[in-house]
């Protein structure tokens, strides 16, 4: 498998981090994580018409960028740098990738535009009461009333489920798992905001009763939304190393210019062997991501869903290390609300979770390797 990065790629990663340096600063975040949508609608168009982000994955013939989970890594991580707020997980990650994977002709060419345009944000709909994202675990019923569908049940922890202007719910049909679409002012779709720890991210819980929604698959397609929340998960990981590399970033400039006893504190050996751990680890979490997104692009399934857990399990505890990390090695100050680390270690906690903890990534790896 070929692992190196292109000119092109490191462009890509230049231009998104100028953005996001500019566009998401800490104060902007604070703002943001407070307002009901949580976040900002223009700079979302801007996404689209300036760097043509939103539909990166999205093919050509669709009105996207024609490119892949390489780089959409690159954005993810230069995103988790600087916690930016907004729905690109949900929509141009997760909902695009459902939509190319599992739906039909006629429904890409009817949503990717939109999505890709940014006039449309998207939603993927799949933990239900017990909070599990895979696949297997939907226990959602869509009933069939002639030609068309209805959905009774309830989703939860839907990523910008409140926000998003199409939503597509994975339940069970007749012939197996299946995608449906279902309009945001739909009658019967009900939904609420979810109190979160990560208030930089917002989650929903969509409650559906006799509501109609649109089929917009044929066949069981669990083996391409399967792929869909392996791109979601990878995706996810390479965020939690941007937002990891920042916490070390913080960490080290803060060693070397607070001063304790006459001299920096990162001269202390306590201090100096926290931040080359946190080196360490965060390098390994960034080949670890990596890897997955270039498995995801090389096409082997089994290479790709093992490089993916494994990704996920190892990003999501260095993430939390060194954000915890980050608030011990500043003190007092690291405590407090107002200092951004606060703000990195709740994402890191918050992160750690969705789509399963290390610990239901590692036994999905385990069993992928048949061990």
């Amino acid at each position: 498998m070929d692992f190196a990065f292109t000119h092109e790629h490191e462009e890509l990663r230049q231009t998104v981090r100028k953005f996001m340096e500019k566009e998401s600063s800490e104060a902007t975040v604070r703002k943001l994580m407070e307002t009901e949508a949580g976040f900002d609608r223009a700079l979302w168009g801007r996404l689209a018409s300036e760097l043509s982000l939103l539909g990166l994955a999205i093919p050509e013939q669709y009105g996207g960028a024609g490119l892949g989970a390489v780089e959409l890594a690159i954005v993810m991580e230069e995103m988790g740098r600087v916690l930016f707020c907004a729905p690109f997980l949900s929509s141009a990650v997760m909902a695009s990738n459902a939509i190319l994977l599992a739906a039909d002709d006629a429904a890409k060419s009817r949503l990717l535009p939109a999505l890709a345009e940014g006039k449309s944000i998207g939603a993927l709909a799949i933990a239900e009461k017990e909070g599990r994202w895979n696949i297997d675990g939907v226990e959602m019923q869509a009933k069939r009333e002639g030609s068309a569908w209805k959905l009774d049940g309830v989703k939860n922890y839907v990523i910008d489920g409140a926000q998003a202007d199409i939503i597509m719910v994975v339940a069970r049909a007749d012939d197996g798992i299946a995608l449906f679409q279902v309009e945001s002012k739909a009658a019967g779709l009900e939904r609420s905001d979810l109190p979160t720890l990560d208030l930089t991210r917002k989650l929903a819980q969509l409650t559906f009763k006799g509501t109609p929604a649109a089929r917009i698959c044929s066949g069981d397609v669990s083996a391409a939304l399967q792929r869909a929340m392996a791109l979601a998960v990878t995706a996810l990981a390479a965020e939690q190393v941007g937002g990891a590399q920042r916490c070390l970033e913080m960490s080290t400039e803060y060693a070397r210019t607070r001063l304790q006893f006459g001299r920096p504190i990162g001269s202390f050996q306590a201090i100096k062997h926290k931040c080359a751990d946190m080196l360490v680890d965060v390098e390994f979490a960034r080949s670890a991501a990596y890897g997955a997104a270039f498995a995801a692009a090389g096409g082997n399934d089994d290479e790709f869903f093992t490089a993916a857990h494994g990704a996920k399990s190892f990003c999501s505890e260095t993430y939390f290390r060194a954000a915890a990390d980050t608030i011990q090695i500043h003190g007092g100050m690291g405590f407090t609300w107002e200092h951004p680390a606060h703000l990195y270690f709740k994402r890191a906690r918050a992160s750690s979770v969705m789509f399963g903890d290390p610990a239901v990534h590692r036994q999905r790896l385990a069993a992928s390797l048949g061990i």
